[in-house]
């Protein structure tokens, strides 16, 4: 993901009405209840609909009043990692969506350790298949549009989807550089950035990315996941 010195980065994507409300209908009414009144726990996604082309977008910010609030998500708390609940916390939030074997198996397909993709899923999303960042990534591996794209990935809300885009890009950043850190560095900050510097970028953001990956990397190792 590449770090842009903005005050607010919006991002735009087209995605069809059924993507997004099957993400959302697995929130249950119980679940949406329990949030009302607490504007502070959801992030929003708005809609615009071109009027002549009739073509919907999808932004986490809103560009203009004309861009109207589609759904509301809450957020996921997230604990600081330790051996002890790390076990627990991924039960709950990856196993009860299925994701243990699709991590698995992408893993074995582009040669990765699963708990090192594991490890980049929790520090990117906290495993969550709706998450959005201020800067555009969505989904479980946080894929920015453009990077979607080179990954082929076409609906990155599918989890699926976006945990076969993100492993294959980690492998495409571990080719390239033949570093694990350089790599977690080019995912978060972007290879040009690694390039450039010759070496992690100098970015706070990057370096907490790179230290709370292989945190989690050795905490999922010993706790066989």
């Amino acid at each position: 993901m590449l770090i842009f010195y903005t005050i607010a980065l919006v991002f735009l994507v087209a995605l069809s009405d059924d993507a997004l409300c099957a993400e959302y209908s697995k929130i249950t009414p119980k679940k949406r209840a329990s949030f009302k009144g607490q504007r502070d726990l959801y992030s929003k996604i708005y809609i615009y609909e071109d009027p002549q082309t009739g073509e919907k977008y999808y932004s986490n910010l809103p560009m203009d009043e004309n861009f109207k609030i589609y759904m509301r998500l809450p957020f996921q708390n997230r604990e600081e990692p330790s051996l002890v609940n790390v076990k627990r916390e991924f039960n709950e939030s990856a196993l009860q969506h299925r994701f243990h074997e699709i991590f698995d198996e992408v893993s074995k397909k582009f040669n990765l350790d699963p708990s090192l993709l594991k490890a980049v899923a929790k520090v990117e999303s906290n495993f969550n298949p709706r998450a959005i960042s201020p800067k555009g990534a969505m989904g479980v591996m946080q894929l920015i549009p453009s990077t979607a794209r080179l990954v082929g990935v076409s609906n990155p809300f599918d989890p699926v989807e976006n945990i076969y885009g993100g492993a294959r890009y980690l492998r495409m950043l571990l080719d390239e550089f033949g570093d694990l850190k350089l790599s977690l560095a080019a995912y978060n900050a972007g290879p040009e950035a690694v390039k450039n510097y010759r070496g992690i970028p100098p970015y706070p953001e990057t370096i907490n990315y790179v230290r709370n990956v292989l945190q989690y990397y050795e905490l999922y190792k010993k706790a066989g996941l």
